[in-house]
């Protein structure tokens, strides 16, 4: 029988799920949901959106966060209606079919992995700047031991480690906004309000124009990767379904207060054109010109915790959509052996295989590693697209067989949700029009379609059963 047609009851959750431990607190999964929204996109990436789109950045993050928004209530839920470590790839196994569910898991898993050993390459970087002559590889392969032990041992570490990487990033942006709106209101002494001048001046309020503004769009939605992590995390929570939910319900805020609000107050108080804004990030370029001492270890360290905390959480989710994925029939079943209720098998080769891309970072420089940061460039936009038609489906399915399970509701549906996947669609055109993401969006789609291809025809020789 095809998996495109509604599951028995008995399918809400994957096999694995049971496997896991539920170490995670309450603490753990609201810190994680509050931390996993602030990462190095946002300290250092947003610079480059600064820079093309002005103050008019601030609508450019505002219009993505409001996206992001809808994705995450359509992922809660389904989440907290069926919470599972596979998070969106088992919701797109019910709703779509096996192969969607197996598309939208190896992509996922893939750019977690690129990621953790691109986050390991920034980290050594910044160690390397404070001790001059040390090698780069060296710092990541120490990372990578420390957080593959984390996360080889009881799923609580992982919460730990999480809950104070996030609540050191919670306090640095939040002292940074209080001196941000105390410089604005011109109550820190020896500063001056700026007013509007910054908002207003160089170019007003779209200084190159609606391409500008596109450039720094298309930025600042990829800034917002992450927060996919926190669903993952519920199924191993005390209380998942009531995790999923106040993760959700808090996202709004979280999104308005960190990236927007501190978007704003970098445009209001320096010149958009400051180079530093572009070459060092707005972070430091803001507490540069409010005369902070120190202004750029300050971030450095911020940064390097960002850091450290985006590793710690990819290697996590990496290995939990692996496991499920494996569950589930749909990769090799060595990679889904719990131990302990830890996948450690699957934590160990997600680990190498980030490994492995710091070191085509250094072998393959001009060709292998630039293809494959391409590879991942769209791949957050292929699985907001999956989740937003496996809501589409699932709500209805939802209503009919267990309307009590509706304890996240997205909001005006079905329109809100069709209107996400236009603008998905919308951001996919933009992407074809600009040089620098073009690349991107075709080295993604080659990858979506094998993917597709790979998991269809896996698909099809179940259906025919073992004998086939």
């Amino acid at each position: 029988m095809s998996r495109t047609s509604a599951p028995p009851p008995t399918d809400a959750a994957p096999p694995a799920d049971s496997a896991l431990t539920h170490g995670l607190k309450q603490r753990h999964l609201s810190m994680i949901a509050l931390g996993g929204v602030i990462g190095a996109g946002l300290f250092v990436g947003s610079g480059a959106g600064i820079a093309a789109a002005g103050p008019s950045v601030v609508l450019a993050y505002g219009i993505s966060g409001l996206l992001v928004m809808f994705v995450m209530r359509m992922l809660g839920e389904m989440s907290a209606a069926n919470p599972a470590s596979g998070s969106f790839s088992v919701h797109a196994e019910r709703a779509i079919g096996p192969w969607a569910g197996f598309t939208a898991g190896w992509a996922f898993w893939v750019l977690l992995c690129v990621a953790v050993g691109l986050e390991g390459i920034g980290a050594a970087q910044i160690v390397t700047g404070w001790l001059p002559g040390t090698p780069e590889w060296a710092w990541v392969a120490l990372f990578m031991v420390v957080f593959l032990g984390t996360n080889l041992a009881a799923v609580k570490n992982f919460g730990e480690f999480e809950f104070w990487f996030a609540a050191l990033k919670v306090i640095a942006i939040a002292l940074f906004l209080v001196l941000g709106v105390l410089a604005l209101l011109g109550a820190l002494p020896g500063h001056d309000s700026p007013g509007t001048s910054n908002l207003t001046g160089g170019g007003g309020f779209l200084p190159n124009g609606s391409e500008g503004f596109i450039i720094g769009l298309l930025a600042s939605v990829f800034a917002y990767g992450g927060l996919e992590t926190v669903t993952i995390a519920a199924a191993e929570s005390e209380n998942p379904v009531r995790g999923v939910a106040k993760a959700v319900r808090t996202a709004m805020w979280r999104i308005a207060v960190f990236y927007v609000g501190s978007m704003a107050v970098v445009v209001a108080l320096v010149p958009w054109d400051d180079p530093k804004v572009a070459e060092v990030g707005p972070f430091y370029a803001t507490l540069d010109h409010l005369g902070i001492s120190g202004a750029a270890e300050i971030m450095n360290v911020v940064i390097l915790i960002a850091l450290l905390s985006a590793m710690n959480a990819n290697i996590y989710g990496a290995s939990r959509m692996a496991c499920s994925l494996v569950a589930r029939g749909q990769g090799p079943k060595r990679l889904g052996t719990v131990s302990s209720g830890v996948p450690r098998t699957a934590v160990l080769v997600s680990s190498l295989f980030g490994f492995l891309c710091v070191l085509l970072s250094y072998w393959r420089p001009d060709d292998v590693f630039p293809w494959l940061l391409n590879m991942i460039g769209a791949v957050i936009l292929v699985v907001w697209i999956f989740i937003a038609v496996s809501q589409l489906i699932l709500r209805g399915r939802t209503e009919r067989e267990a309307p009590e399970k509706l304890v996240v509701r997205m909001w005006l549906f079905p329109v809100l949700t069709v209107a996400a996947l236009l603008a998905m669609a919308g951001i996919f055109l933009l992407m074809l029009r600009q040089p620098d993401t073009r690349d991107q969006l075709l080295a993604t789609g080659a990858l979506t379609v094998l993917l597709v291809a790979i998991g269809l025809v896996r698909q099809k020789r179940a259906e025919r059963g073992p004998g086939a």
